[in-house]
């Protein structure tokens, strides 16, 4: 597939029971993610009427806690959804290079995850399939994604008692047992997900039926989860869903109580929670005020802020070199490229602390002996 409406492919992103992803540029050189049904989907009623949901509810939320629509087209021959392009791993695969998260990273996370579902949850949406790899760490915070199964509450169902959407592992009670759901199956997975984030499983390893069994039947384990989120992460994972927090209390038990009588003129986000990229994750990402500079095992991105995002990729089959230098009396990171068509290109970012600093001279000369080794 070498276009998608007005979009140029790529290269594919990922795949997934709904359809697949792909990596696309607008005409105006922006970087999109563009889903498309899967062809034997594309003709079922009952699935476009899904999809239209889908896109109604991305639009919804909007794009402080998810992925900003950019373009959809549900009658299409293949129905399609293009969203802005979000630099960074998932969950999953962070959980999988970084390993078990620690108590104050923890609370960041379910914070952030919080703050999401009350935006969700405050349109009339549930997600329905909340887990680590719809969980975006973007350079902000944690964004989430693929409202491939969420619904209007208030709308006329579309999906049909006696049938469990989701992932097992991560599905609540009720949505395994195919009964009505609401935003506290949210809740639930979002328990779970912390249990993962900790290093751990809510419902251990199997097939998929014994892991929607022990959901309904059996205790979470909460064995890895730090001492004190606990209590909080086993009130997400409760059976009932009438004993689960609601998302405000979430944040409370997460970030703690925020004084009702002084409303502030401004609500700032909670505290994000950023990917630290390692050397075996191949994965760097860094920016400041005017640029923004990914690299990863597709090659180097470069983002104009300034510009509305505007973005230059560099795949490695095009790059014939590439150096950096480090200046630490002015906190600067430069990127040297050199292109097969000997087309030079340099980037530099200037780091707003010496924390940050640190971090991407530790970790940008290892990425680079990574892909360029």
């Amino acid at each position: 597939m070498e276009r998608i409406g007005s979009y140029a492919v790529v290269r594919e992103l990922g795949a997934g029971g709904m359809g697949t992803v792909y990596l696309a540029r607008s005409r105006g050189g922006r970087l999109l993610a563009v889903k498309v049904a899967r062809p034997e989907l594309a003709g079922d009623t009952a699935f476009r009427a899904r999809f239209r949901v889908e896109v109604e509810a991305a639009r919804r939320v909007g794009g402080f806690h998810t992925a900003q629509v950019v373009d959809a087209d549900p009658d299409g021959e293949l129905p399609w959804l293009a969203t802005a392009y979000l630099p960074g791993p998932t969950l999953a695969h962070l959980i999988h290079t970084e390993g078990p998260m620690t108590e104050r990273e923890l609370r960041q996370l379910g914070a952030a995850l919080a703050e999401a579902l009350q935006a969700v949850h405050g349109c009339g949406l549930v997600h329905r399939d909340l887990k680590p790899g719809n969980i975006i760490m973007a350079p902000d915070g944690p964004r989430v994604v693929d409202f491939g199964i969420a619904r209007a509450v208030e709308s006329t169902r579309l999906t049909t008692t006696g049938h469990a959407f989701g992932t097992p592992g991560y599905l609540a009670p009720e949505q395994a047992e195919g009964k009505e759901v609401t935003g506290t199956a949210d809740v639930f997975a979002l328990g779970a997900v912390l249990v993962a984030a900790a290093g751990g499983s809510a419902f251990g390893e199997g097939t998929p039926m014994m892991l929607m069994y022990r959901s309904v039947h059996a205790e979470a384990d909460l064995s890895l989860v730090p001492e004190g989120i606990c209590g909080i992460v086993g009130a997400c994972l409760e059976k009932d869903p009438a004993r689960r927090p609601s998302t405000e209390q979430l944040l409370d038990a997460f970030t703690g109580t925020v004084d009702a009588s002084h409303p502030p003129t401004l609500v700032a986000p909670p505290p994000t929670l950023v990917a630290t990229p390692t050397e075996e994750a191949g994965f760097f990402h860094a920016e400041d005020d005017e640029r923004a500079m990914v690299i990863d095992a597709h090659g180097v991105e470069i983002r104009l802020l300034e510009f509305n995002g505007i973005s230059f990729g560099f795949p490695w089959s095009e790059i014939a070199s590439i150096d950096h230098a480090l200046d630490s009396a002015s906190l600067q990171c430069t990127l040297f490229i050199e292109c097969t068509d000997d087309v030079p290109y340099d980037c530099t970012l200037t780091a707003p602390d010496d924390m940050t600093y640190d971090r991407w001279a530790r970790h940008l000369p290892h990425v680079l002996n990574h892909y360029c080794d």
